[in-house]
């Protein structure tokens, strides 16, 4: 069967990555937004995760006429009332800056008793084609957040994000642990499942 193309709705090399290495054994043939130019971004001003990535993933499923599988993932701290939820990844004012990011997030928990830290990384995953969103998957996963940064592996907030099921931040974990239990490896699982069951009704129609 010809690999099916499916475009990963991102510019993060990190989440490229991870999403590839889940998905390595599929015959889908996976590129990311870098591969097309500069496509225009679709405005992500919705409320929930889940809605973010279906707007994402229609998007561009729109734009290129192809498979377009997005995630809208990030943050959620109970103490701070779910913050910076949505505005993960542009917490501090500009997208993608993970140090303003980092910085903003452990002063706002300044004071604050690391047993009163609880916060999970969620992730919402949709994939568009055709007009409509075909599948979505969810996970999440929980942790606590730490004032020293550790591990130098992930990106965004893992250098802060301890598991005390791990004893180590995500930054600290391998890349096949991390893909693992992460909040993205568990949506990416589910969504697997849903492309896998795609592949085969397109593979029946052929």
């Amino acid at each position: 069967m010809a690999e099916a193309p499916i475009l990963i709705a991102t510019s993060n090399r990190g989440k490229l990555r991870e999403i590839a290495a889940i998905l390595a054994d599929l015959p889908v043939r996976l590129t990311g937004l870098d591969d097309y130019g500069r496509l225009p971004p679709p405005v992500e001003d919705a409320d929930t995760f889940e809605e973010n990535a279906a707007k994402k993933a229609l998007h561009y499923a729109r734009l290129t006429g192809l498979w377009a599988l997005a995630d809208d993932s990030g943050l959620v701290v109970d103490v701070l009332g779910g913050a910076p939820g949505v505005l993960s990844a542009r917490y501090a004012g500009r997208s993608g800056d993970d140090h303003a990011n980092n910085a903003k997030l452990i002063q706002a928990l300044a004071g604050v008793p690391l047993e009163k830290r609880t916060a999970r990384f969620r992730c919402a995953m949709a994939l568009a084609r055709d007009e409509q969103v075909v599948a979505s998957a969810a996970g999440s996963v929980d942790g606590l957040i730490v004032d020293e940064p550790a591990g130098e592996n992930g990106f965004g907030y893992d250098p802060h994000f301890f598991v005390p099921a791990y004893g180590m931040t995500t930054a600290e974990m391998s890349p096949d642990l991390k893909n693992r239990i992460s909040h993205r490896g568990h949506a990416l699982r589910f969504m697997r499942g849903h492309i896998e069951r795609l592949l085969s009704q397109r593979l029946s129609r052929a």
